[in-house]
């Protein structure tokens, strides 16, 4: 556990309301999907180091496809900017310098967990966390690198059908490909439980956060791979 891993608490009164005055870029904090878009909720601990990496990678992987991608941390500053080497890390993988800029962390809160069709977290800890408020997102809340994992084997083919089989809205359709991998979890297990989780990379050296690129950025790609096959039209 890093210095940044701490135990988490419920939030106090003022710590909601300053919450809910933070909205996400695009969307308002616990609209219910009112919009009718599928979201994606990547979740870390202080949301300015691996959530909003992922975030800002799978938003530009996705764009063009009506998917809201967003981010929040466990223990997050509200206000906080994306650290720089990850802003580096980012901008170098293909996301938009101002989207990446402009990233201001933000608490993980029940609405934002139950208004996500897919949770990616970057640790197993922090899966934990996502399906303590809203448990009956179990099967749609993995880590980041569980979600890959247990998609990398699945041919476009056999997510289009898992989704066809769901019905035409791309919300159904998403919840349809997260059911088919929580599925898989008992028969496709990792050589470790580390293997799932993606390093803290917070006040560590530049090589850290490039290890911990290495392990969230392919990982990052599946899902997007997974994700248009869903949405694609065909």
């Amino acid at each position: 556990m890093s210095e940044f891993e701490l135990p988490i608490r419920p939030l106090t009164r003022r710590e909601w309301r300053r919450t809910y005055r933070q909205a996400p870029v695009g969307r308002a904090i616990g609209d219910g999907g009112a919009s009718g878009f599928p979201v994606v909720l990547m979740v870390c601990t202080g949301n300015i180091c691996r959530s909003p990496l992922a975030e800002a990678l799978l938003r530009e992987r996705l764009r063009g496809f009506g998917v809201t991608v967003q981010s929040a941390g466990t223990r997050a500053r509200n206000g906080d900017k994306m650290v720089g080497l990850s802003q580096t890390i980012a901008i170098r993988n293909g996301a938009d310098p101002e989207e990446v800029a402009a990233h201001r962390a933000r608490w993980l809160i029940e609405p934002l967990a139950d208004d996500a069709d897919l949770i990616l977290a970057m640790s197993r800890q922090h899966r934990t966390a996502s399906v303590e408020l809203s448990p009956r997102h179990l099967r749609r809340s993995f880590t980041l690198r569980e979600f890959a994992r247990l998609t990398q084997g699945m041919s476009a083919d056999e997510i289009r059908e898992a989704a066809d089989y769901a019905g035409e809205t791309p919300r159904d359709r998403i919840v349809a490909v997260a059911s088919l991998a929580a599925q898989r979890r008992g028969s496709a297990a990792p050589p470790s439980e580390q293997d799932d989780d993606v390093i803290d990379p917070y006040r560590r050296e530049p090589e850290i956060y490039e290890e911990s690129a290495r392990q969230l950025v392919p990982a990052v790609d599946e899902v997007a791979r997974v994700l248009r096959s869903v949405l694609a039209r065909r």
